[in-house]
């Protein structure tokens, strides 16, 4: 079975406090960094704030077009955001602590599952690197949203 691991880091020139509460509001915030060229029809099914929140969302990858829906958790509020696709267990973090240099935040948007078969194999070559452009995309979509 193939292990699956993708990330991508970036300091975002915003208090951590700020940045996880754009993270963290999917009713009027965490769209606006989601790339459009991968990401369509976004919904809040239920909640819209951190913790309990229901989603839903299209990704456009390798000429297809799949549907998820993620609950949102919080293991470590303030710090930790987690979209778990409800379908398969794959879950996404977000990550948020302040900037090494003490100035603004350094935020990680990390995904790590398992796939079996050769489907799994050919998945673990491809999407790692498409995973971290859509997460490099993201961060300065963040960057951009926070200034």
């Amino acid at each position: 079975m193939a292990e699956i691991r993708a990330r991508a880091q970036a300091e975002i020139p915003a208090p951590p406090g700020m940045v996880y509460d754009l993270l963290a509001d999917y009713q009027r915030a965490h769209q606006d960094i989601l790339p459009p060229q991968y990401f369509s029809n976004f919904k809040v099914e239920e909640g819209g704030i951190g913790a309990g929140t229901r989603i839903s969302f299209d990704v456009k990858s390798f000429g297809t077009t799949r549907k998820f829906e993620m609950r949102v958790s919080e293991p470590d509020p303030g710090h930790i955001l987690v979209e778990t696709d409800i379908a398969t267990g794959t879950a996404t973090t977000f990550k948020v602590e302040r900037a090494p240099d003490g100035h603004g935040s350094l935020v990680t948007i990390s995904t790590r599952y398992r796939r079996g078969g050769i489907a799994g194999w050919l998945e673990g070559l491809m999407a790692p690197g498409f995973l971290r452009q859509i997460y490099t995309e993201e961060l300065k979509l963040l960057a951009a949203r926070c200034r």
